[in-house]
C-alpha cells in the first residue's frame, strides 16, 4: 500500500471554529474515534459513542493525477449510535476529501480532516476548480466506488440528464410545486468557477395554473434582489421546454422540522438563538422597500447551515410586498397568524410566526395541542408546559398574540425579547 502521508484532524470550536486541539498520524491506516481511552482520538463528550467512527486507508485502482501516483484514499465508516456527518449530510461510510468537515452527533464535536503528502490528493468529493478538458477526453477510470466527481477532470461521473448547462446528479426533493435537483455547472452564473448548486423545476401540472406560476416567479424576483448569508443566493431563472427552473445556493444543512423530528425537542438555549438568527433575516426583509413579508416561517423553511450552526430561511415563493393588493391566503396552519389567515398578512405576521415556531422546538409537538379559545380568538396556552419557562412563555405569548397592536411591532423588538431570556 502507498505510504499513508499525514492526516491532521483538528477539532474545532462549535462557535467560531477556531483550532482546540490537533492530532497528526504519519504512519497509521487506521484512525479510531471515540469516547473510550482505547481510540487514537479519545472525546468527552455524551453524544460521542465509546467507538463512535473509524478513518481507513483504502487501496483504489492505480490512477495518475497531475503526473503524480495516486493508489490510496481515506474512507470513514461510522460506528456511533448517534451518526456522523460529513459536510453536514449523514453517512454511514464516505470517502474523505482534503479539508472535510466530520461531526460527531448531531450537534457533537466538528473535526477538520486535513491530507498531506507528496503525492495528489488522493479524493476528491467535491469539484476543484476546473479546466474542463476536450469531450470525451477523459474515461473516468481509477474512481473509488460512489464517487461524485472524476479525480482526473473534475466533471461528474453520473449525470441523470442535463438541464442547458446544469448536469442534473439526482433529486433532492418534490412538493406540489415543484422538484428540487443537485446539478453541478461547469460556471456558476455570475461567479468564475462551477460547483454544485440548487436548480428548482416548476412541475408540469403546476405550470398550468396562474397562481402557481406567480408564486415561483416570485421566488426568483424575490431571491435576485436579497442579499442576506441567511438567505440562499441567486444564481438563475430561465424557462426551458415550456418550463421554470430557478438555481440557488446549495446549504448543506437540516431543516428544524426534521431535526426535531429526528432527536426530539431542542433545548432551550439552542432553540432561542435560532429565532434569534431568524429575527435578524426577517428585520432585512421587513426593511426592503417596499417591506416584504415572507407570510411562510416553519419550522420546514428554516434550514440550520452545519458548517456554523446558522439559520438560513428557506422559500421566499410566498413572499408578498406590503401595498400590494391582497391575495390568496398562504401560511401554515399552527403557524400563521389570525390576520394571515385572513388574507391580510403584515411584517407582525412573520413575528408570531417566529413565537409559534419556538413552541414546536422546545415541545416536539404542533402549536395546534396548546389552542385555547376565548370567544371568537385562540390564543396559546403554554402555563403547564415545562420545557418553556416563564420568562420565555411571556415572550411566546407577546409574539402570539391575536391582536397586533399588543404584538411585538419589529423582528428587532423580539430578536432583543428573546435575548433577554438568555
Amino acid at each position: 500500500m502507498t505510504s499513508p502521508g499525514v492526516v491532521k484532524l483538528t477539532l474545532l470550536h462549535p462557535k467560531n471554529s477556531a483550532p482546540l486541539e490537533e492530532w497528526r498520524f504519519e504512519k497509521e491506516s487506521i484512525i479510531r474515534i471515540g469516547r473510550s481511552p482505547e481510540n487514537n482520538v479519545v472525546l468527552s463528550d455524551s453524544r460521542v459513542s465509546r467507538h463512535h467512527l473509524e478513518l481507513r486507508l483504502v487501496e483504489i485502482s492505480a490512477s495518475r493525477i497531475n503526473n503524480c501516483l495516486v493508489s490510496t484514499a481515506w474512507r470513514l465508516i461510522n460506528l456511533g449510535t448517534n451518526g456522523t456527518f460529513l459536510d453536514g449530510i449523514l453517512v454511514s461510510q464516505a470517502w474523505l476529501r482534503n479539508g472535510s468537515l466530520i461531526q460527531l452527533a448531531q450537534g457533537g464535536p466538528k473535526l477538520k480532516f486535513t491530507f498531506q503528502t507528496t503525492y495528489a490528493q488522493p479524493f476528491v468529493a467535491t469539484p476543484p476548480k476546473v479546466v474542463t478538458p476536450p469531450k470525451n477526453s477523459c474515461s473516468h477510470t481509477g474512481n473509488p466506488p460512489n464517487n461524485v466527481f472524476c479525480i482526473h477532470c473534475g466533471q461528474p461521473l453520473r449525470v441523470e440528464r442535463q438541464i442547458r448547462q446544469y448536469q442534473v446528479l439526482q433529486t433532492l426533493g418534490q412538493g406540489g410545486m415543484g422538484t428540487t435537483y443537485l446539478a453541478w455547472v461547469p460556471q456558476i452564473p455570475g461567479k468564475k468557477a462551477g460547483g454544485l448548486l440548487v436548480l428548482k423545476e416548476m412541475n408540469a401540472d403546476m405550470a398550468e395554473i396562474a397562481k402557481a406560476q406567480e408564486l415561483f416567479e416570485r421566488e426568483a424576483r424575490t431571491l435576485k434582489n436579497l442579499n442576506h448569508p441567511g438567505i440562499p443566493q441567486f444564481y438563475d431563472f430561465f424557462v426551458e421546454a415550456g418550463k421554470k427552473y430557478l438555481a440557488m445556493e446549495l446549504i448543506h444543512g437540516q431543516d428544524l422540522e426534521k431535526r426535531v423530528y429526528n432527536t426530539g425537542p431542542v433545548l432551550p438555549n439552542q432553540a432561542i438563538d435560532w429565532m434569534i438568527q431568524t429575527c435578524k433575516v426577517l428585520d432585512y426583509i421587513h426593511e426592503q422597500d417596499p417591506p416584504l413579508i415572507h407570510r411562510d416561517i416553519k419550522p420546514a423553511n428554516l434550514l440550520v447551515r452545519s458548517r456554523d450552526n446558522q439559520i438560513v430561511v428557506l422559500d421566499f415563493g410566498a413572499v408578498k410586498e406590503i401595498g400590494t393588493p391582497l391575495g390568496t391566503r398562504i401560511g401554515a396552519e399552527g403557524f400563521s397568524a389570525p390576520e394571515q389567515d385572513r388574507g391580510q398578512p403584515v411584517t407582525q405576521s412573520d413575528i408570531y410566526a417566529v413565537g409559534a415556531t419556538l413552541i414546536f422546538l422546545l415541545t416536539g409537538e404542533s402549536p395546534r395541542k396548546y389552542y385555547q379559545q376565548q370567544g371568537r380568538i385562540y390564543y396559546f396556552s403554554l402555563e403547564n408546559v415545562p420545557t418553556i419557562t416563564p420568562k420565555v412563555r411571556r415572550v411566546i405569548e407577546k409574539a402570539t398574540q391575536p391582536h397586533l397592536r399588543e404584538r411585538y411591532q419589529s423582528a428587532q423588538e423580539l430578536a432583543i425579547a428573546l435575548a433577554g431570556c438568555l
